[in-house]
């Protein structure tokens, strides 16, 4: 399968040495290196699928035009509808069977994979609260961007959390409760902090983390799993305590991940099985974007102030 690449920046470039001699072209309108400045410029019969990585208020269009050709499409994450019915308008308009796939890398950290599996074999007992960490130091690369503008944060890294709530715990009908979304040194949200309506599931985002930090923690009634690091930061540690009763220190099983991202080749792996499958991901992607509504609405109710959109 070849692909054209449409978005030539740091993921962009980072997909198209992936793909090697399977990258057909490259296309953005500013950055250097890439092949083209416009789609119209690559002959379509030249590639076979689209890996998209634009900036998020131009991604709807573009996967409507790639779909209306028959083209399947990897997107980067998130991808961002209005509505269930914009959704559902955007597959209705794919020719000869053609998909998009949203890509959420992490799910393939194989320690992550390794906490799905402990999870639905029972490792903790009965699930009773999860908190999930994911923060980086990039704040001040993001002024002057495009990502200064939207939702920040809760679409750079949140999204990411709200796709492991389902990939981890089976979050099909959650509702998520705000409890602080603020910018602190750019010009829209860059740290936030929200969870289930039941409060037993708790999620931390920001991009003022000085230190990279990422970290998955479960607590059942038979023990706890401790999730901390990721491969491309210098691996992960996932630690399986076994819980003594009636109280005492736990028996511990601790697995290590190397250093060294494998995420982005499984990933691109996922998405050919399921263009060959004729499936696609219109349905985490709305149960993610309802979710990124329903927060931004609710910070705009409690700090009309605090609306950072452009």
């Amino acid at each position: 399968m070849k692909y054209l690449v449409v978005g030539f920046g740091n993921i962009g470039q980072r997909r198209a040495r992936l793909l090697g001699t399977r990258c057909a072209a490259t296309v953005d309108p500013a950055a250097a290196g890439a092949t083209s400045r416009a789609v119209e410029d690559i002959a379509p019969s030249s590639y076979d699928a689209v890996i998209l990585a634009t900036p998020n208020e131009s991604k709807l269009d573009y996967v409507g035009r790639f779909l209306a050709e028959g083209k399947p499409v990897l997107v980067e994450k998130p991808l961002l509808f209005s509505s269930r019915a914009q959704a559902e308008a955007l597959a209705r308009g794919a020719r000869r069977g053609a998909v998009w796939y949203t890509s959420y890398n992490h799910r393939f950290e194989p320690l992550i994979a390794r906490l799905r599996q402990l999870l639905a074999d029972g490792a903790v007992g009965k699930l009773d609260r999860v908190r999930m960490l994911y923060g980086n130091g990039t704040v001040r690369d993001w002024i002057g961007s495009w990502r200064e503008s939207g939702g920040g944060v809760l679409e750079d890294l949140g999204c990411h959390l709200l796709d492991l709530c389902g990939f981890l715990l089976g979050h099909e009908h959650e509702r998520y409760v705000l409890w602080d979304l603020r910018p602190v040194e750019s010009g829209t949200f860059d740290y936030g902090l929200f969870g289930s309506t039941d409060r037993r599931v708790v999620l931390e985002v920001g991009n003022v983390f000085w230190k990279n930090c990422f970290r998955i923690e479960v607590w059942g009634s038979a023990g706890s799993l401790h999730l901390e690091g990721l491969g491309k930061w210098g691996g992960a540690t996932l630690v399986h305590r076994k819980r003594v009763l009636p109280s005492g220190v736990p028996g511990e099983i601790r697995e290590e991940q190397p250093a060294g991202d494998v995420t982005w080749q499984a990933d691109l792996a996922e998405f050919e099985r399921r263009v060959a499958a004729g499936e696609g991901s219109l349905e985490n992607d709305w149960r993610i974007a309802e979710a990124l509504h329903s927060l931004l609405e609710q910070s705009r109710a409690l700090s009309p102030r605090a609306d950072t959109s452009r």
